[in-house]
């Protein structure tokens, strides 16, 4: 079985990641962590920097996630693309022909301060005014079984 995992390194990622060590850990199948990193809307030098200091971060985070998966018996491998995460991961479904495709749901609590979730927020609501989160996208169009983890904490 091959498991392609869409992985950022933000705290709902991480999330499905621990999801995916615990669902399958009896199974052990081929995991395939695609990281996309979005590009920079403007074509000035501090945007160059901003994107390098992200896919700095993003891409020492998801060979950290590999190397977890690594340790814990399943055979890893990491994927990482530029641009639109919608169109690259639904790209990287259709080249690589995964069995399954693990995703977390978009942020219900997302990383960062009071003032950075309250932007998250308005931006996600416009996201689903407009164009739909990458979950909603991919799940009208990829091939594969999708699981899409909920990020919520868990009531007892």
């Amino acid at each position: 079985m091959n498991i392609m995992l869409a992985y950022d390194h933000s705290r709902n990622s991480r999330i499905a990641l621990e999801a995916v060590k615990q669902l399958f850990d009896l199974q052990k199948p081929d995991i395939t962590l695609i990281s996309v990193i979005e590009e920079p809307g403007s074509a000035t030098g501090a945007a160059d920097e901003l994107f390098e200091a992200q896919f700095a971060e993003q891409k020492a985070g998801t060979e950290q996630a590999a190397a977890e998966l690594t340790a814990a018996g399943f055979a890893t491998k990491v994927l990482f693309a530029e641009g639109d995460a919608r169109k690259m991961i639904l790209r990287a479904t259709e080249e690589r022909k995964p069995d399954m495709l693990v995703m977390a749901r978009h942020s219900f609590k997302p990383d960062g301060n009071f003032i950075t979730r309250r932007i998250d927020a308005l931006v996600e609501e416009f996201d689903h005014m407009t164009f739909g989160s990458v979950s909603a996208f991919l799940a009208r169009r990829v091939m594969c079984p999708l699981l899409i983890v909920p990020t919520h904490e868990r009531r007892e």
